[in-house]
C-alpha cells in the first residue's frame, strides 16, 4: 500500500513538471485559471442580479461607470459575463463528467467482455456518432424541456461515444496482459479486474480525452442556448449572445454587448484545447518526438 502511495505520487510530481515545461499546457491552464477563478470568486466580488434591469442606460457604451457598458435592458455587461462564467463552466464540467462515465463504463465493458456484448455495445455506439449531434441534441432538448439540469443531460448524453471508442481500443490491449491472466486464474470476478486492473491503466487516457470533450460540451450549451434552447433563468455566455442577437446588437453597432461573452467562450475553450493537446503530447510518446 506504501508502495503504491508512493509510486503514485512520484508519478504525479513527474507529470507535474512534464506539463509545466509544455508552453502550450502552461498557456491553457493560465486561461483556464483565469476563468474559474472569475467563476469561484467574481459573483462575490462584483454582485450581479439578472432581473435588476434599468441599472443604467439602454445599450450604453463602455464607461466609468460600467466598464462593459449596459445592455437592452439597460443591465450591466460586466456582471453579466462575470456570472455567466459560472453558469457555463458549471455545464462543461458536469456534462463532461457524465459523458465520462457513461463512455467509459460502455468502453470497458465492450472491450473486456468481447463478443456479442462488444458488438451491441459498439453499434450502439456507432448510432451516437453517426447521428448528427446538433439535431439529435435540438430534439432531446425539446423533449425534456429548457433547463440547466437538462442541458447538462442532452450533452452528457451526446458526447460520450468518442471517449467509449478509445477505451474500448485501450481495454482490448490490456485484457490480454499477463497482471489480468493472472487476476483470472486467482479466480477475481470481471467487476473486480476491471476496477482494479483496467480502469487505472486507461485512466491517463480517459482524462486527457475528457479534457477535451469539455470544451466540446462548453461549446454545445453554448450553441444550444444561442439557438434559444438554454435556460433563460441563469446568465451564461450563450444566453448573452442570444439575447444579444435577438436584441440586434450587431446592427445598432453594440459591439460591449456581443464582444465579451463570444471572447470568454473561445478563450475558455482555447484553454480546455491546450491542456488537452498538452496531456496528449505527455501520454502518447509518438508526438513527444515530433
Amino acid at each position: 500500500m506504501d508502495y503504491k502511495k508512493t509510486n503514485f505520487i512520484k508519478q504525479t510530481s513527474r507529470l507535474f513538471k512534464t506539463f509545466i515545461t509544455n508552453k502550450m499546457g502552461l498557456a491553457g491552464l493560465c486561461l483556464l485559471g483565469f476563468f474559474v477563478l472569475m467563476a469561484i470568486f467574481g459573483p462575490l466580488l462584483y454582485p450581479y442580479d439578472p432581473k435588476n434591469y434599468g441599472v443604467g442606460p439602454i445599450f450604453s457604451p463602455p464607461a466609468h461607470s460600467f466598464w462593459l457598458g449596459t445592455d437592452d435592458m439597460g443591465r450591466d455587461v460586466l456582471g453579466a459575463v462575470i456570472s455567466g462564467a459560472r453558469i457555463s463552466i458549471l455545464v462543461g464540467v458536469l456534462s463532461t463528467l457524465l459523458s465520462m462515465i457513461i463512455g467509459t463504463l460502455v468502453g470497458i465493458a465492450s472491450g473486456y467482455y468481447g463478443g456479442r456484448a462488444d458488438s451491441v455495445l459498439m453499434r450502439l455506439t456507432d448510432i451516437f456518432l453517426v447521428i448528427p449531434w446538433l439535431p439529435l441534441a435540438l430534439v432531446l432538448t425539446a423533449i425534456l424541456g429548457a433547463s440547466l439540469w437538462n442541458i447538462i443531460l442532452v450533452i452528457g448524453l451526446t458526447s460520450w461515444p468518442g471517449t467509449a471508442r478509445i477505451v474500448r481500443s485501450q481495454t482490448l490491449t490490456l485484457r490480454e496482459r499477463q497482471f489480468v491472466e493472472r487476476a483470472k486464474a486467482i479466480g477475481s470476478s470481471p467487476g473486480y479486474i476491471m476496477r482494479k486492473h483496467i480502469l487505472p491503466n486507461v485512466f491517463p487516457l480517459i482524462f486527457a480525452n475528457t479534457v477535451l470533450v469539455s470544451a466540446i460540451a462548453i461549446l454545445s450549451e453554448t450553441t444550444l442556448s444561442f439557438l434559444g434552447m438554454g435556460d433563460t433563468t441563469t446568465p451564461s455566455w450563450g444566453m448573452m449572445l442570444h439575447y444579444a442577437f435577438e436584441s440586434g446588437a450587431a446592427s445598432l453597432g453594440a459591439y460591449w454587448y456581443l464582444i465579451p461573452p463570444g471572447l470568454c467562450v473561445v478563450l475558455t475553450v482555447l484553454g480546455f484545447t491546450f491542456i488537452g493537446y498538452a496531456f496528449d503530447e505527455i501520454f502518447n510518446p509518438k508526438l513527444q518526438r515530433r
